[in-house]
């Protein structure tokens, strides 16, 4: 990218930026009167709330505080037109796939090291190469010791000791000999000279000046400190051989899964390399480790490694099958996440929905395992959560529920409302500030019914967005005349208004309404 183009960019970045921050001000710059009751729709949200004395808004910020919930009941009708339906809550076996990526390593176990048990100097060096192929039992090098030609001299010794002493008539004398025999060659043994070098002493009766160190297992070579000349002793490592014909690879899982996985889970390794071919193995290990960056622990896995396609350092994937036996589970469109809280919501037939708290563990496919707070067979809701959400809210913020009777199900119907009611408001519509509600209560056949106790509660919602709290307000209405009842209140903000109205009489709920109004006044 050239520097005029670059330049270019971040000056219409700077004048966007600033369009914004005007549109921002202008549109949530604060107001200090109200503009006049116009009849028309409530005007947009202009900036934080601060309700009036008679508001009562919720003590803490909306990102802190869960709005709490109540039971609803919906009718039939209801029902249908929000298309919910209903699962329940059951046992199934779960196979859960995770998917990581992984970097392919050696195995540990089948590294082979080769060193001397005794200091001298190398001759000659035939395998001089890293990651050269050798095979067990190849010559490696040759070495010179003074230390292993002086034993070898004293073994020779104790041998021709042996013999010349061994048919002595003092048995003291020919066991001394054959244990200075047993003392040498139990000294070379120690010191891992190879059997074959041993016969060859035995055989040509002469100290072998260079010993050749062979190969101790097959595989390839890592690392290569073997030179010609150089002074080796028992600490100097001279080769290592590392067998790939299996190998480990360190897959990455992040910690939230990590829960699902256990030892001997059947794995799959595949590689771009080769598109067709997978490799199959099993967890070995889980390692004790957080990657405090990117929040992964290693999960070691061990491959079988035909062909030796899989080399050290080759980035892979994985994918893990986990079997996590039988567990209850719920779909998932049955959870409601609050964001503090995990919610379902309970069916007890007739439209009566309770919201219930749960516990959960991991997603597997479309479903959510439940650790707690379910029993297998609940009736649960499956769809429309979010719309019994913002009822149940609003049921709570009006306390105008009324549970429905014990026994209550699928089997029985719903008790018909004793009354209507017709509620008004002076202004109309309501406004900002004060204003008076006016509720009138007819029985079925039209006569007014007088004697109730009438309550009007307006709710609206928490606005995190615009740091707005959720707000409700109260007001018990007076009867008036027969039948109508009277009292006043004041709304904190303009804008639209949840409006449940309840009428009782002796304790007993008459009827109850629910509307949306739109006050004017802004906010």
């Amino acid at each position: 990218m050239s520097q005029s183009t670059q330049k270019y960019i971040l000056v219409t970045s700077l004048v966007w930026a600033c369009i914004l921050a005007a549109v921002l001000f202008f549109v949530y710059k604060p107001r200090h009167s109200a503009p006049a009751n116009t009849g028309g729709p409530a005007p947009l949200a202009e900036g934080p709330v601060v309700s009036s004395s008679a508001m009562r808004q919720v003590p803490q910020s909306p990102q802190q505080v869960e709005a709490p919930l109540a039971p609803v009941q919906l009718s039939q009708a209801q029902m249908q037109s929000i298309d919910m339906s209903t699962g329940v809550a059951q046992y199934k076996r779960l196979d859960n796939d995770l998917s990581a990526t992984g970097t392919v390593a050696i195995d540990d176990r089948l590294v082979s090291y080769v060193q001397t048990r005794f200091s001298g100097y190398i001759r000659r060096v035939f395998v001089n190469a890293t990651y050269q192929y050798v095979r067990k039992g190849q010559p490696l090098f040759t070495i010179y010791s003074p230390d292993l030609v002086a034993t070898e001299q004293e073994y020779l010794l104790a041998r021709e000791n042996e013999k010349t002493l061994g048919g002595s008539s003092i048995g003291d004398v020919a066991a001394g000999a054959n244990s200075l025999t047993a003392a040498a060659e139990q000294r070379l043994a120690q010191w891992e000279i190879p059997a074959s070098q041993i016969a060859e002493l035995k055989r040509t009766g002469r100290a072998l000046p260079d010993l050749t160190i062979n190969a101790p297992a097959s595989g390839y070579v890592t690392e290569l400190n073997a030179l010609p000349n150089l002074f080796a002793t028992p600490a100097t490592r001279l080769y290592t051989i590392a067998d790939l014909s299996q190998v480990w690879v360190n897959a990455q899982v992040f910690q939230t899964d990590v829960g699902q996985l256990k030892p001997g889970d059947s794995a799959t390794i595949s590689v771009d390399a080769y598109p067709l071919k997978t490799f199959r193995g099993r967890v070995e290990q889980i390692l004790p480790q957080v990657d405090m960056t990117t929040r992964t622990v290693a999960v070691r896995l061990s491959i079988a490694n035909p062909g030796l396609l899989l080399k050290p350092g080759m980035f892979v994937n994985v994918a893990v099958k986990s079997s996590m036996g039988r567990r209850l589970v719920v779909p998932a469109s049955a959870v409601f996440q609050t964001g503090m809280r995990q919610v379902v919501f309970l069916d007890h037939g007739n439209g009566s929905i309770e919201p219930h708290d749960v516990v959960l563990g991991p997603r597997i496919g479309d479903d959510f395992v439940v650790l707690k707070g379910l029993a297998a067979g609940e009736s649960i809701v499956t769809s429309a959560n979010f719309l019994i959400d913002s009822e149940s809210q609003l049921q709570a913020a009006a306390g105008s529920y009324a549970p429905p009777p014990p026994g209550a199900g699928a089997n029985q119907a719903a008790s018909p409302q004793q009354a209507q009611i017709d509620l008004t408001t002076e202004p109309t519509p309501p406004r900002k500030g004060a204003n008076v509600f006016r509720v009138k209560l007819t029985g079925s056949n039209g006569t007014v019914i007088p004697g109730a106790d009438v309550t009007v509660t307006f709710f609206m919602p928490a606005m995190p967005a615009m740091g707005m709290a959720a707000m409700n307000s109260s007001a018990h209405l007076a009867e008036k005349n027969a039948g109508v009842y009277e009292g006043s209140g004041d709304l904190g903000s303009g804008g639209t208004w949840q409006v449940t109205v309840v009428a009782k009489r002796g304790g007993e709920i008459l009827a109850t309404k629910q509307v949306h109004l739109n006050a004017t006044g802004g906010m």
